[in-house]
């Protein structure tokens, strides 16, 4: 065997050595490599999955004070029940801090005819409220005072409600729709010059209609934790018209927006 041969057979052990070596040792670590490579992208994936959700735990777990509070004002405007005291109260509660008398409430029904506020009507679906499904309890309310104390009244009525620039709705207790105010002198002679400096009492008879939500519908729609039932969109409330009529002078105009 020449020295050409030996160079060629030696160099032919080394590569057979050096495969060797690849399939035994280093082709197993870059299968083990890739392997863990694999494992890591996959963690980091999950964790930016988890990071997303414990921010946006954490915003939620801010504005929860917030959320709740406006369900609770939500509740409050459109109850789910007629809550017809909790509307009294908070009439009578109006009345007294503008010296007026809260003198009657009347639940009115579909025809048109009065019945007495002990026996609420049934609540009933009308087109203005057909759109966010609320139901409508139409009621007469009667105060008594001076135009002063009346007006003051009408005034803080209508500002429990507002809409803000962006379109929402901001209501402070029970939703109203106020469709007529009417003014007249009042009917008992004692009271009709008993208001402040001598001036002349009247007797404001309001037409107005509180809502509640539909007998199948909670307040949270059917809300749950992971998501509402049935969410698309918000209604969008548009505003109702108001109609003033009087006996004496003009009464103030009083606007509401019916959902």
């Amino acid at each position: 065997m020449t020295g050409r041969d030996r160079i060629v057979v030696i160099g032919i052990a080394v590569v057979v050595m050096l495969g060797a070596a690849w399939l035994i040792l280093v082709s197993p670590e870059r299968k083990k490599a890739a392997a863990v490579n694999a494992q890591v992208s996959t963690a980091t994936s999950q964790l930016a999955t988890a990071e997303g959700q414990v921010a946006n735990a954490r915003s939620a777990q801010t504005q929860y004070s917030t959320a709740y509070a406006s369900i609770v004002r939500l509740g409050k405007a459109v109850p789910p029940t007629q809550e017809v005291p909790s509307l009294v109260y908070q009439l009578a509660h109006a009345t007294n801090q503008r010296n007026v008398e809260f003198a009657s409430i009347t639940a009115s029904t579909g025809g048109g005819s009065s019945t007495s506020a002990a026996s609420t009507p049934a609540p009933t679906a009308s087109a203005s409220t057909a759109g966010a499904g609320f139901s409508a309890m139409p009621f007469t309310f009667v105060f008594n005072g001076s135009f002063s104390d009346l007006y003051h009244l009408f005034q803080q009525l209508d500002s429990s409600t507002v809409r803000t620039a962006s379109g929402a709705l901001l209501v402070n207790g029970r939703l109203l729709t106020i469709q007529s105010v009417k003014l007249a002198p009042s009917t008992n002679p004692s009271e009709k010059t008993s208001g402040k400096g001598g001036s002349e009492q009247l007797s404001g008879n309001v037409t107005a209609t509180a809502y509640v939500l539909p007998a199948s519908q909670g307040l949270t729609a059917g809300a749950t934790t992971s998501a509402p039932a049935g969410a698309s969109s918000t209604p969008t409330a548009t505003p109702a018209s108001t109609t003033t009529s009087s006996t004496s002078p003009t009464a103030p105009a009083i606007a509401r927006v019916t959902p």
